[in-house]
């Protein structure tokens, strides 16, 4: 099979590999990635975005995807996104939610309410677990798409699993969508409750009540409404290896949330093992620095916001972010190159308290984002 790629769609390196999968797809337009890791002592496509690809292809309708014999050039047919029921081992080299989150992303557009099972790790030290997805993407994409029944969207984590081993499951369900409305995020409002999931498998109960203890007493100099609930799992719901974590959540008056995880080294790591004090100050030292980078979106969901604003309808959209993270600043200029669109980005003017405590909030300035939707329809959905 050949595919013709124009050559404004050819990329090089690994970089980015999730974004230009899915503009390809949103787009219609075939992409081809060279050069992938070439100077590196295993070049070519890691297991896990193989993985990723093969996952899309059942997501869609039509997606076929070649691999060079070296595994440095990989060329992507995009299909139709279809959606319905999806079952996907995502192996132990990624965690779950760097599958997860672009399929979060793409769910809306489907031609069927997409119900996907997925396995593998559930929460780990290199990205975003499923806690905070559920926690701050999951709230975040129901507000943006008009979600009016809470079972309509869901992320269940039916059993965790922590590396090396793994052996997590999750269940993700969202509704489909004809288009987006014009986003409009400018107050971020004041925090007025935190919330957190101190979660154990596979070692002593008083694990989890040490982290909890030893982040309350952190927390609660701040707010008194702290509330940090354990989950200490066993048996089949616990995975595959032993491992620990917190992951907090804090609710402004506006409805927008702000995230901060730690988890344990993983069983056998050279780092050697983690204590639940060090794991619970860490978490929250995240969450700390989430706060002070406001805006009304957290930097998990920087990229979510910013492709919803960018698909719209043709009418303006505006966001106020925080510092953007390098995702989202290569997202932007991907967005340029395969859907035409561009990005007003102002820095937020600083009232004189700002001023006056510039040093202090130095790296946090606030970004304001505009942009006119290309009002992309989902004509993959059906008509009742």
């Amino acid at each position: 099979m050949s595919v013709s790629v124009s050559k404004d769609y050819i990329f090089e390196g690994s970089n980015c590999f999730r974004i230009r999968i899915m503009l390809s797809i949103l787009s219609g337009k075939p992409i081809m990635i060279v050069k992938i890791r070439v100077r590196e002592e295993e070049p070519g496509l890691l297991e896990s975005e193989v993985s990723f690809l093969k996952l899309i292809v059942k997501s869609t309708n039509g997606s076929t995807f070649i691999i060079d014999e070296t595994g440095t050039q990989v060329t992507f047919k995009p299909g139709l996104l279809h959606g319905g029921h999806i079952e996907h081992d995502c192996g132990l080299q990624k965690s779950i939610s760097y599958f997860l989150q672009p399929l979060i992303i793409l769910a809306p557009f489907c031609k069927v309410p997409i119900e996907a099972t997925l396995t593998g790790i559930t929460n780990d030290q290199l990205d975003v677990s499923i806690d905070a997805l559920r926690q701050s993407t999951i709230p975040l994409v129901s507000k943006l798409i008009s979600v009016w029944e809470k079972t309509d969207i869901e992320l269940t984590v039916v059993s965790r699993g922590m590396p090396p081993n793994g052996g997590g499951k999750v269940f993700f369900k969202c509704p489909i969508r004809n288009t987006i409305k014009p986003i409009n995020l400018l107050k971020p409002g004041k925090i007025k409750r935190i919330r957190g999931l101190a979660l154990a498998t596979r070692v002593a109960p008083n694990i989890a009540n040490r982290m909890i203890d030893a982040a309350k007493g952190l927390l609660l100099k701040f707010i008194p409404d702290v509330y940090i609930h354990s989950d200490h799992l066993k048996g089949k719901n616990s995975g595959n290896s032993p491992g620990f974590g917190l992951s907090l959540v804090a609710e402004t008056n506006e409805g927008i949330h702000f995230t901060g995880e730690a988890y344990s080294n993983p069983s056998g790591s050279d780092k050697g093992p983690s204590l639940p004090e060090d794991v619970a100050q860490e978490a929250v030292f995240c969450l700390f620095e989430e706060i002070y980078r406001g805006g009304c979106v957290s930097s998990i969901n920087q990229s979510l916001v910013c492709l919803y604003m960018a698909l719209g309808q043709p009418d303006v959209s505006k966001v106020e972010f925080g510092p953007l993270s390098p995702f989202t600043v290569q997202l932007l200029k991907h967005m340029r190159q395969i859907l035409q669109i561009a990005f007003k980005l102002e820095v937020k003017d600083k009232s004189e308290e700002d001023e006056r405590d510039e040093d202090l909030r130095k790296g946090s300035e606030k970004i304001m984002a505009t942009c006119v939707g290309i009002g992309f329809s989902n004509l993959s959905k059906t008509i009742i």
